[in-house]
């Protein structure tokens, strides 16, 4: 049976769950365009103000399913890179979503579900949760942007120990090193990641996604560049309505309230 995603919808948050008992929601070419789709939309609807992806049974997701990577030798190089394609997609719809995306890790994540755990903007696991970038074990390199999300978090060390000897790291270790945010008790992932994307739901929602792009791009210009992009971003808010409503709210000493948006 393939991993199902379930979508559901609370107060401006949008929940995603794989689920796949069977394979620990493995995921492949039919979940990368259902999960692209899934971003691509939440980026343009405005209803929709904070993601959510976990996955069911306990664990996140095991990443690909390893009798369809067998499969797939098999198969035309062609081929095989429509999947990579389709893959590639999934991972920079998630990036490009406007929408901040929270990953809800129960149990684990190993090999691509390591890679899309790490794509999202916060990560929230279980005690004990194991992440795993299992691909050298069978032979293979990260994919996914895995190497690129964990050198972009973490040392190269630790980097290194992860991709080239397939050692788990848990949770703990993780949040100690910065690439997990919160570490909470054993079934109560999804519920502080629901917490964090509630937070941010009724947050300030144009700057939000301006801070999630200026996030994006830092180290890639210079300093001088980057510096005079804020700028233009900080100006151009200026003059909106939530830092209008942020502003006011402040000054008489009240709660924001952001839930008109921004004209």
């Amino acid at each position: 049976m393939t991993t199902q995603i379930e979508s559901s919808r609370s107060s401006g948050v949008l929940t995603l769950t794989m689920h796949g008992a069977a394979t620990k929601n493995a995921i492949g070419r039919d979940q990368y365009e259902t999960l692209r789709a899934a971003f691509v939309d939440a980026g343009h609807d405005p209803d929709v103000r904070a993601i959510v992806l976990t996955g069911a049974g306990g664990f996140f997701s095991s990443g690909g399913n390893v009798r369809a990577l067998e499969d797939s030798r098999k198969l035309p190089r062609s081929e095989v890179a429509r999947n990579t394609d389709a893959l590639f997609a999934m991972i920079m719809a998630l990036r490009d979503c406007p929408k901040p995306v929270i990953a809800a890790v129960e149990g684990g994540a190993a090999g691509l579900g390591l890679s899309l755990a790490l794509s999202c903007d916060m990560v929230v696991a279980s005690e004990g949760a194991k992440f795993t970038a299992a691909y050298v074990k069978i032979g293979l390199t990260p994919d996914g942007g895995a190497t690129y999300f964990l050198r972009e978090a973490l040392p190269r060390q630790l980097v290194s120990e992860l991709c080239m000897l397939g050692r788990p790291v848990c949770a703990e270790r993780l949040f100690a090193a910065g690439a997990v945010n919160e570490v909470v008790e054993p079934g109560g992932a999804l519920d502080a990641a629901l917490a964090l994307a509630g937070a941010c739901a009724h947050g300030a929602q144009m700057a939000i996604g301006t801070i999630k792009a200026e996030i994006a791009t830092a180290g890639e210009a210079a300093l001088a560049e980057h510096l005079a992009y804020e700028g233009r971003m900080i100006n151009q808010h200026r003059f909106g309505d939530e830092a209008g409503e942020g502003l006011a709210a402040f000054l008489e000493k009240r709660k924001p309230d952001f839930s008109k948006g921004d004209s």
